[in-house]
């Protein structure tokens, strides 16, 4: 594949020196960002993320910031997700949906208070849309991109490596809620979240200023622990059923196609613009939903488009996501798959690149 020409557009990141000295070996683009994605291999970051701790760079998860007397109205309008109950010091994983119900992006919501939150958002404009939202209801709020940069501590050692640089408080940090500890004379949102299911944290890291400064001495307080720059890892995404915006969905689905429809509390969730839209969805059922898709035979090659999943000669679905994976020996994806095909233990093929492949679907994800 082609090199990545390098330029201001492409957005580095206030952890990128970093980044760069610990040999990042290949980068995806995500909200106009270096997103690193390979250190050593995928399967050596895999097996590491699993047994050890990892610094991630992830700054390119950006914040849409609400500011102002409207902020917490704002924010409902957005999701279908019922936030009346939800208090500073927690994130909410919430859809984000149009006015037709379609997923625009599935971000944390962090409230600082009821008129501040930030929305750490996955890789589309939502910038855009928020701004349009706000201004076309003639809100009274504030909505801009933040010098806020996510940094994630990921791994089964990572509270233990946390706790040398932040203090033993942020053991005591639930999950998907967060506090406020001091680095460096500077307070700064720690919350228990992070895209892996191997347990960590997340650094909202305000002010580009102390991201180096903070890369440096997680990594020095971390050399007994093997601890290692890591990123977001396919194998175990996949495994722990963590899907990506732009991969496994997009503004073509609904949440409850996508498999998160726990997280939409439609008839309460007054005011989001696409409540109307998810009514009927909620009431009648999704046709099609995301399912773990079991891959048997060879490895397969990376996923970079859609794979059809059929049934003889009718297709009854798409891959989205898949790798193979080492611990549990077989190839593991994520598929879109409709209802009459998506019970547990249904047998289909899936067309790859390199030829026609058997699958299982399942009903739970392997981790």
């Amino acid at each position: 594949m082609a090199l990545i020409s390098p330029s201001r557009r492409l957005r580095r990141t206030p952890f990128s020196d970093g980044v760069e000295a610990a040999g990042v070996k290949a980068y995806t683009i995500y909200n106009r960002m270096l997103l690193p994605t390979v250190f050593r291999s995928v399967v050596e970051d895999y097996h590491h993320l699993k047994s050890a701790v990892q610094i991630w760079d992830v700054a390119v998860e950006r914040q849409v910031e609400l500011r102002g007397p409207d902020a917490a109205r704002l924010m409902q309008m957005l999701t279908p997700r019922d936030l009346r109950g939800m208090n500073a010091g927690q994130c909410y994983y919430v859809p984000i949906v149009d006015e037709t119900g379609g997923m625009l992006n599935d971000p944390v919501a962090v409230k600082l208070a009821e008129d501040r939150w930030w929305i750490s958002i996955a890789d589309s404009d939502l910038l855009l849309w928020v701004k349009g939202i706000a201004n076309g209801y003639r809100l009274d709020v504030l909505v801009d991109e933040p010098d806020v940069s996510p940094l994630a501590v990921q791994g089964p050692k990572a509270e233990q490596l946390m706790a040398r640089v932040f203090g033993d408080g942020v053991k005591d940090v639930k999950f998907f809620r967060y506090g406020m500890f001091e680095f460096q004379g500077r307070q700064l949102v720690v919350a228990r979240s992070g895209y892996s299911k191997q347990g960590g944290f997340e650094i909202y890291v305000e002010g580009s200023d102390i991201g180096m400064p903070l890369w440096n001495a997680l990594m020095e307080a971390g050399k007994d622990l093997d601890v290692y720059a890591g990123c977001p890892n396919l194998i175990e995404r996949i495994e722990g059923g963590l899907l990506s915006y732009g991969n496994d969905m997009n503004d073509d689905n609904t949440p409850h196609e996508c498999g998160l429809g726990k997280f939409c509390n439609t008839s309460t969730a007054i005011g989001c613009v696409g409540r109307d839209a998810l009514l009927r969805v909620a009431k009648e059922g999704p046709v099609k939903q995301l399912r773990p898709i079991e891959i048997h035979g060879d490895a397969v090659p990376p996923c970079d488009r859609l794979w059809p999943l059929m049934d003889g000669d009718r297709q009854v679905g798409t891959v989205s996501s898949a790798a193979y994976s080492p611990d549990f020996a077989t190839n593991v994806a994520i598929g879109m798959v409709r209802m009459t095909h998506w019970d547990t233990g249904t047998e289909l093929d899936v067309v790859t690149p390199t030829g026609i492949q058997p699958v299982t679907v399942w009903e739970t994800f392997w981790i």
